[in-house]
């Protein structure tokens, strides 16, 4: 799913309500917690993951691993907080068409 700028914008304000649901800890990006942001993607469809690291080419590799992982759209990713949006069957968001 492509989305335009427009789109993305729209995202980024729902977005900015919104406090993490899943934060990665110490033990970074495990099977358990790919799962759950898999879980909650499916449930809200756009969600805020924490990253507790101060490295940020760890940073980039655990959302290039999020974002393969879960086959969702990073809408932004500020200091150490992350959000995605992946679609689900419900389309409880409604994007709109630009």
């Amino acid at each position: 799913m492509n989305l335009s700028n427009k789109q993305i914008q729209h995202l980024k304000g729902l977005a900015h309500s919104i406090k993490p649901v899943v934060l990665i800890g110490n033990n970074g990006l495990t099977e358990a917690v790919v799962a759950e942001i898999d879980y909650a993607l499916g449930h809200h469809e756009l969600i805020k993951v924490k990253i507790n690291t101060s490295d940020r080419e760890v940073k980039q590799l655990i959302i290039d691993a999020i974002i393969r992982e879960t086959n969702s759209i990073k809408v932004q990713a500020i200091g150490k907080t992350l959000a995605i949006y992946r679609q689900s069957d419900a389309k409880k968001i409604v994007i709109p068409k630009i």
